[in-house]
């Protein structure tokens, strides 16, 4: 782990979205110069309930960040390369086309996000009213970063990390190739699920949690300042069956290390492979 690595008590170890044809809602569109982002705003169906936004990029990055207000507003800037105002070898400039292609769609409360990602690196700003649940995904040269939201996070990052900072609820989050950081300030009774292949998984819990855990790091360390109650390992048989289409039959065993935090809860899994595993209690001593 980084700098940032604590010495805590140890636990000893072995260790994107579908497009859906929406109805669009009425949106405020605001025009901007050319150097500024494209940006649109929308109102909610129904303001009093909670709601839902689905975003995906191919190239950048995603930000959220809960406010108070009753509007989803969404700003999309497309990057400039360096490249891009050189003058080629027969002293021609080149001209660019900075729209994103920014389409916002909403129906019955979820909000659908799309851009022109997968033809330069978009970066988008969401801001969001608090109660909001969350499906992003990105896949390359950006990371996603949720502040401040309470709600059901689904987050996945493929060449970027995760930063999930005071959130509250409950959160699905996987970053493949990049650190998974996260902080709760209450968590709901529903499961959750942290996952990594190259990068650390950090994530600070209230100190009331109660939850069952599930661990699981081939080559990293795992590390709680919580008070967990160890339970035997349990080695569990992984069967694939593809002799019906002429495939194969393959027989995997997993061994995780289970335990449980105040008395268990929810069921909580941490899964890594090239990273450590960080479990953090809120308050604790550092």
């Amino acid at each position: 782990m980084n700098n940032q690595t604590q010495r805590f008590p140890t636990l000893v170890v072995a260790a994107f979205i579908s497009s859906v044809a929406l109805v669009a809602v009425p949106a405020r569109a605001q025009a901007q110069e050319s150097s500024g982002p494209d940006r649109v705003a929308v109102t909610l169906t129904d303001p009093s309930r909670p709601a839902l936004v689905k975003a995906s990029l191919i190239n950048g990055g995603i930000t959220v960040k809960a406010y108070d207000g009753k509007e989803v507003i969404v700003e999309a800037r497309a990057r400039n390369h360096e490249r891009e105002s050189a003058r080629s070898e027969s002293n021609m400039r080149r001209i660019t086309v900075s729209s994103t292609g920014l389409s916002v769609e909403a129906e019955n409360n979820e909000v659908h996000i799309s851009t022109d990602s997968f033809a330069r690196p978009i970066d988008l700003t969401i801001s969001v009213p608090v109660h909001t649940s969350l499906k992003l995904s990105a896949v390359n040269d950006g990371n996603i970063v949720v502040t401040g939201v309470d709600g059901e996070l689904d987050v996945n990052d493929v060449n970027g990390s995760v930063t999930l900072n005071n959130v509250s609820g409950s959160a699905v989050a996987h970053a493949l190739n990049g650190r998974l950081l996260a902080t709760f300030t209450h968590v709901n009774q529903k499961p959750m699920a942290f996952s990594s292949l190259n990068g650390d998984i950090d994530v600070t819990f209230p100190a009331d949690l109660k939850a069952n855990l599930s661990l699981k790091s081939d080559r990293g360390e795992i590390l709680t300042d919580f008070d967990v109650q160890m339970q035997s390992a349990q080695a569990q048989q992984i069967v694939e069956d593809d002799r019906g289409h002429g495939g194969k039959y393959r027989v995997q065993i997993d061994k995780a290390v289970h335990g449980t935090i105040n008395g268990g809860g929810p069921e909580y899994q941490f899964t890594n492979f090239n990273g450590g595993i960080y479990i953090r209690k809120a308050g604790a001593a550092r």
